[in-house]
């Protein structure tokens, strides 16, 4: 009598991978959920305000690591968390973004001035909207051309510098009164300087590797 193998009904199944809701996913998920609430934190008329949203954001930022060690570890990966993932990284630093933008340098030596953050905001969120482009067309030009928008170190320090000069600027936005504070408030813009720069940087390397695609 003759066999015949299912060669599919006898592969198995990577854990994780065939569901929508994984934990990384989730956690990712409540990262984007937190952006209303950072917003209402901004706008309470409470001392502890300036607190409760630059903890929202390091909570927010340590999820942000978080959820991609999980994926690899748990081997928990998902089609839908990857698309998820950058969406709501791009949400939390230009929502952030914006609501610095509303009021000038609160401490440190660039205090009073209103010109630093509206700039720093047009670049970074500029960058992402022009990556956005990038990467839909690069994935119509084929494998090669969608290899060269792929994430690469440059655009990982640019994200950790955006992170960490945007939790100084938060924890300084109402002044400072404590010995950290005032170092928050020295460190915040020369970060935010460094993050704009590794922004427009890393596209000029991406598009640097796409121009072969674009003659």
């Amino acid at each position: 009598p003759q066999h015949i193998c299912n060669a599919s009904s006898s592969a198995p199944e990577q854990p994780g991978s065939s569901s929508l809701l994984t934990i990384p996913t989730m956690l990712t998920l409540a990262r984007v959920a937190a952006i209303p609430a950072l917003i209402a934190a901004w706008f309470w008329q409470d001392p502890a305000s300036s607190a409760w949203v630059t903890g929202l954001f390091v909570v927010a930022s340590v999820t942000d690591w978080l959820d991609g060690y999980l994926a690899r570890k748990m081997n928990a990966s998902s089609a839908f968390g990857a698309f998820l993932d950058p969406v709501a990284d791009k949400l939390m630093v230009a929502t952030v973004l914006v609501l610095l933008s509303t009021q000038p340098l609160a401490a440190g030596p660039l205090a009073g001035n209103a010109w630093v953050m509206p700039v720093a905001t047009l670049i970074i969120i500029g960058r992402e909207i022009t990556m956005s482009a990038l990467r839909e067309w690069a994935a119509t030009m084929g494998p090669a051309a969608k290899a060269a928008v792929a994430v690469n170190a440059w655009g990982k320090w640019k994200t950790a510098t955006q992170m960490a000069a945007l939790t100084c600027l938060l924890f300084t936005r109402d002044g400072a009164s404590s010995q950290l504070a005032v170092a928050a408030a020295a460190a915040g813009p020369p970060l935010l300087g460094i993050a704009a720069y590794l922004t427009a940087h890393s596209l000029a390397i991406y598009l640097a590797g796409l121009w072969k695609f674009m003659k």
